[in-house]
């Protein structure tokens, strides 16, 4: 009828809604968050070590981000376990964040009985990965990898690490079957007593991430032959990689970064993820972060998911190979 507005065609309701959700943002924040309260930040370990440094570190640059508080919360104990168990039971709003790391794909095998899945967590960030390194004294005869596998099949050696079950623990058992050798492993809680008594001559060698080590290094008092990662470090560019140092095929590298609980909002999480990898891009928080000899990750949260997931079955069978026990 006359002065009445022509019916819409399909193809026009089709195009009219193609362009409502161009013009919708992909996530919706929810409204009150993080407004309401100071975001939990839950650290799983003691602090004072780098992952408990990192945290820290981390937890800072959110809270200015956000414009929110963002208290650590250490809860040390069982492998990690104990704080694992606290963050997955909370209420997946966004104001409960779990400093995560390499443990997570660990415990996964590690442990038979866990009152929570280590993989479910829904990822944050990776933050930064953390190489690990192989150091002996300075005076040792050896002064190279190949040096070292000789010495270990000639007469007993002793490798400490921070850990039974630690990424550093794993990478030994790796590089003991591609090398045909056999160590003691002398697991520590923690990495500093290792150090201590490398250099004290109780042990031949010390498996353990690159910062707990990289000043000892430069000042000569430790010599490092290998770092895990699939490149060499910032932080020591004289210690060769794996490959470089004749056995490839066996890095390993882990991570400090942040997870939530299962079922934790996408925008908040991709909100998160934003405010951290801005942060890493910051001079201040980089040098910090290059001193400990750790690497920035700028990756959505769906790269820290594939790799939890990947290194769980990956450490799976290192611990089924070597039948490694939890304390």
């Amino acid at each position: 009828m006359p002065g009445h507005p022509a019916r819409p065609t399909r193809r026009g309701l089709l195009a009219l809604a193609g362009a409502a959700a161009l013009a919708r943002p992909a996530l919706a924040m929810p409204a009150a968050w993080p407004a309401e309260r100071p975001i939990r930040y839950i650290v799983p370990v003691a602090p004072g070590g780098s992952q408990d440094i990192v945290a820290r570190l981390f937890a800072r640059q959110l809270a200015e981000a956000l414009g929110q508080a963002c208290p650590v919360e250490n809860l040390p104990g069982a492998g990690s376990n104990i704080g694992y168990e606290q963050a997955a039971r909370q209420k997946p709003d966004g104001y409960t964040l779990l400093a995560g790391s390499d443990s997570l794909s660990i415990n996964k095998a590690l442990f038979p009985r866990l009152g929570f899945d280590v993989t479910g967590f829904a990822p944050v960030a990776q933050g930064v990965r953390v190489p690990q390194i192989l150091v002996v004294r300075a005076d040792s005869p050896a002064q190279s990898l190949e040096a070292f596998v000789t010495l270990a099949r000639r007469a007993p050696v002793a490798v400490g690490t921070p850990g039974n079950g630690s990424l550093a623990h794993l990478l030994g058992e790796q590089i003991q079957a591609a090398a045909e050798i056999r160590w003691t492993h002398v697991p520590y809680r923690g990495g500093a007593l290792a150090v201590n008594d490398l250099l004290g001559g109780s042990l031949q060698g010390v498996l353990i991430n690159i910062g707990a080590v990289a000043d000892h290094v430069r000042a000569g008092r430790l010599r490092g032959l290998f770092v895990s990662s699939g490149g060499r470090t910032g932080a020591l560019p004289e210690v060769p990689t794996l490959a470089e140092a004749g056995l490839a095929g066996a890095e390993a590298v882990g991570w400090h970064g942040i997870v939530a609980p299962a079922g934790t909002d996408p925008a908040i999480l991709a909100r998160l993820n934003a405010a951290l990898v801005a942060g890493l891009r910051r001079p201040e928080l980089a040098e910090r972060l290059a001193g400990l000899g750790l690497e920035p990750v700028e990756e959505p949260p769906e790269a820290l998911g594939r790799l939890i997931q990947a290194d769980a079955g990956r450490w799976a069978e290192v611990i089924r190979r070597a039948r490694i026990e939890p304390d």
